[in-house]
């Protein structure tokens, strides 16, 4: 009886329930369409207002921290530190996006400070995951993901942009390259599920 009490509370044990869904590949699916889609909106209305510019980016942002940190779980270990660096970076999302929408009227600046400075700090957190966590799919391509990242907020901050078009189209190139990422990233996951699945599933005996 305290067996199977045991056993059922273990089942619904907080952490448990977010390494399952974390660790599903339509999990990374829909952060990829997360980021998707809303870099598509950005470069398929390029002339809208900053403020519009901000509450999207502030709101994918979340969106994105939401979905960061539930797939944080989804690191088997806290082995080199690889799942504390994914809560800090959806730590970081949360952040960048409240500072976004607590002031979408801010100027051209502040909003590529607060950009670049996220994409600088996520993506050497994002290559540090990739080189600390070895189950991770695709490490390579994780990593090159973050030195990306990296680089794309060092020129932001080094290089300010002075004008909202060329703002919206760099943040929705981005998001899209991200998005696109991501997606890719969720079917190669699935691809892999499946494979583990199938060497450990049992054939059956002929006759």
């Amino acid at each position: 009886m305290t067996r199977d009490v045991t056993a059922q509370y273990a089942d619904t044990d907080p952490e448990d329930v977010l390494k399952k869904i974390g660790s599903s590949w339509r999990w990374g699916l829909g952060l990829g369409l997360a980021t998707l889609i809303p870099g598509i909106l950005i470069l398929v209305w390029p002339d809208e207002t900053l403020h519009i510019l901000a509450v999207i980016i502030g709101l994918q942002l979340l969106v994105a921290g939401g979905f960061g940190f539930v797939r944080a779980f989804s690191h088997s270990s806290d082995r080199g530190g690889s799942r504390l660096a994914s809560v800090l970076i959806a730590l970081l999302a949360f952040l960048a996006g409240v500072l976004v929408l607590r002031h979408p009227m801010q100027t051209i600046g502040a909003l590529s400070l607060i950009v670049g400075v996220f994409w600088l700090l996520t993506g050497v957190l994002t290559a540090y995951v990739s080189i600390a966590d070895r189950a991770l799919v695709h490490r390579g391509l994780q990593f090159g993901l973050g030195v990306l990242g990296a680089v794309a907020g060092i020129i932001v901050l080094c290089f300010p942009v002075d004008s909202a078009v060329a703002l919206t189209r760099l943040l929705g190139l981005w998001l899209v390259l991200l998005g696109v990422f991501e997606v890719v990233m969720a079917f190669a996951l699935r691809s892999a599920t499946r494979s583990a699945t199938r060497r450990t599933t049992p054939t059956p005996p002929s006759g």
